[in-house]
């Protein structure tokens, strides 16, 4: 529906002018991230900012319950649940480069062309049309904005409007088939991950204290090996740059090296 350019001319003032040119720079701007994102949860956020800005365009065109339901169903509904599925699931953006249908490029740039075909259509038809009405005046004929809606979702397109929620449906589980994870291999058992652990190289057990060979619990003092060396593992990393590591004593070392080689009889008044 349009209102009549002399209409429009009369009635338009600088505040509808501002809501207008600011919602529409953000609306075209969110599609635009959309198509350009390459990751899928930014591409939802910015659909999610076209939504809101033509919420408000629906709005200040006097079709508050269409604003409400465009922000309610859509944005807070549709589009975020589709945003924390994303989120969860955790799609890489390497996953949209991969084409698992044969012929879906071809399919989707006909149906962009003809989706652009039907839109200059439409707002052709909308420019070109003989005598506008208004949305006030199509809001009166039915009593209110509620009931030209419903007179004309549930009466005039009940089929096309069945066909889309139907689209809708199969959209949400396409979503869902998509963003489903198989699993590779098997899970692998406590045996096989303890295994792997050993294998790998890194250090597979807990680190080693600090203290345990030197006879001290203080953060500053190094755990000794068995050959009797320095365990540097068992020391925080900014204890040792700031030099406050604390030195060895030779009575330990002598000690550790009794233990590893199987004397028992230690130095009087060690034993502890």
């Amino acid at each position: 529906m349009i209102i009549p350019l002399a209409e429009t001319a009369t009635e338009t003032n600088v505040g509808e002018q501002a809501v207008f040119w600011v919602c529409a720079t953000l609306a075209v701007a969110g599609a635009l991230g959309m198509i350009l994102s390459r990751k899928a949860v930014h591409s939802a956020l910015w659909i999610a900012l076209t939504m809101i800005n033509l919420a408000i365009l629906y709005v200040a065109n006097s079709a508050p319950f269409l604003g409400m339901v465009q922000i309610i169903v859509y944005t807070g509904a549709v589009m975020m649940l589709f945003l924390f599925v994303l989120m969860v699931v955790g799609v890489d953006a390497s996953d949209s480069l991969i084409e698992t249908i044969k012929g879906q490029r071809i399919a989707s740039i006909l149906l962009a062309v003809g989706f652009a075909i039907l839109l200059v259509w439409g707002v052709g038809s909308a420019l070109t049309e003989v005598s506008p009405v208004g949305v006030t005046a199509a809001n009166d004929e039915y009593g209110g904005n509620v009931q030209g809606i419903a007179h004309v979702i549930f009466i005039q397109y009940l089929i096309v409007f069945e066909l889309t929620s139907a689209l809708l449906i199969t959209a949400a589980m396409g979503a869902m088939v998509l963003a489903h994870r198989d699993r590779w291999k098997a899970l692998l058992s406590q045996r096989e991950l303890s295994i792997e652990r050993f294998r790998s190289g890194g250090h597979p057990g807990n680190l080693p204290t600090p203290g345990v060979f030197a006879r001290h619990n203080a953060v500053d003092t190094p755990a000794l090996l068995p050959d009797g060396g320095i365990s540097e593992l068992s020391v925080p990393a900014p204890v040792r740059v700031r030099g406050d590591e604390r030195p060895l004593d030779r009575v330990d070392i002598d000690e550790v090296r009794q233990i590893s080689e199987g004397e028992t009889d230690l130095p009087e008044g060690r034993q502890s």
